[in-house]
């Protein structure tokens, strides 16, 4: 399994998503991580636990249709689910053995550009470019 692979596909994410304009950006990653809290429900790995998490991440799902904050917690969330089940041997893709190992080094790459806003490249950029203005002269 390689570890690079999943970091790039979380950048791949947030680039792609960057080509959406706001606000439409803010609620499709809501919709996402509200599907990816459901992702793991067909397999059932964590029995009836299965329906508590789901139900949780629908709510900060909802929540992050107006906060880019609960979108990136929301990664987070489904970061320690992935743990959970690549740990218990369930992962995502029955199929293959680290698919949930891979989610959980994507997501938080996601969760990262979601807490810092879901901005584009070039806002990102600008934040780090903006020149920091000099401190105005002491009254006398």
């Amino acid at each position: 399994m390689s570890y690079v692979l999943p970091i790039g596909i979380g950048v791949l994410y947030a680039l792609l998503m960057s080509l959406i304009h706001e606000p439409h950006r803010r609620r499709v990653n809501a919709l996402m991580v509200a599907g990816a809290g459901a992702a793991y429900l067909s397999g059932g790995g964590m029995g009836g636990w299965e329906f508590p998490f789901t139900a949780l991440v629908t709510y900060v799902a909802y929540r992050g249709l107006d906060s880019w904050t609960f979108i990136g917690i929301g990664w987070l969330l489904h970061t320690a689910w992935d743990v959970v089940h690549h740990l218990k041997g369930n992962p995502l893709i029955p199929f293959a053995h680290d698919s949930s190992l891979g989610c959980a080094i994507c997501d938080p790459v996601i969760a990262l550009w979601c807490l810092a806003g879901g901005r584009t490249p070039r806002e990102l950029f600008r934040l780090r470019r903006r020149p920091t203005s000099p401190d105005p002269a002491p009254a006398s």
